[in-house]
């Protein structure tokens, strides 16, 4: 599912995105699955690393607490400006986010993005001052749509 910036743009806030922020399903099926589609993309990992370690939960504690690795990073080698960022470790339990996530569509793709309140939460962890910006903006989306309740 789609957080960052991505998910703060579909929630209908205009704003400039380099990257991909993904949170998957870390269970190592699921995560294996979530790699491969994603190497499939053509695209690879910015470690010099295989993308299927990822699916190895001992690989990620190692790199959490070894690199303080917080994201893994694709990149796409005939799209230097594209990068995708796959969450390591789950700041809100995957099933919580999943349950609460939407699904937008963006074009004929359909594609799942974490909940306002969720992002807003995950936003809060982060505390960049774009991160900040998006929470007022985020804030300002949910109101509107109680509103028109």
């Amino acid at each position: 599912m789609a957080v960052g910036g991505l998910a703060t743009v579909l929630h209908g806030h205009a704003r400039l995105t380099a990257d991909i922020e993904l949170v998957v399903d870390l269970e190592p099926s699921e995560a294996l699955r979530a790699m491969q589609a994603l190497s499939d993309l053509g695209l690879r990992p910015r470690a010099p690393v295989q993308a299927t370690e990822f699916s190895d939960p001992e690989k990620r504690r190692q790199w959490v607490e070894d690199k303080g690795m917080q994201v893994f990073s694709f990149r796409d080698p005939g799209e230097p400006l594209l990068e995708v960022d796959v969450f390591v470790t789950h700041p809100i339990p995957f099933e919580e986010l999943w349950q609460r996530s939407e699904e937008v569509r963006a074009g004929a793709v359909r594609i799942r993005i974490a909940s306002i309140p969720d992002l807003v939460a995950l936003k809060r962890l982060a505390g960049r001052p774009e991160d900040l910006q998006d929470i007022e903006a985020l804030e300002a989306i949910l109101e509107a749509r109680h509103d028109d309740d």
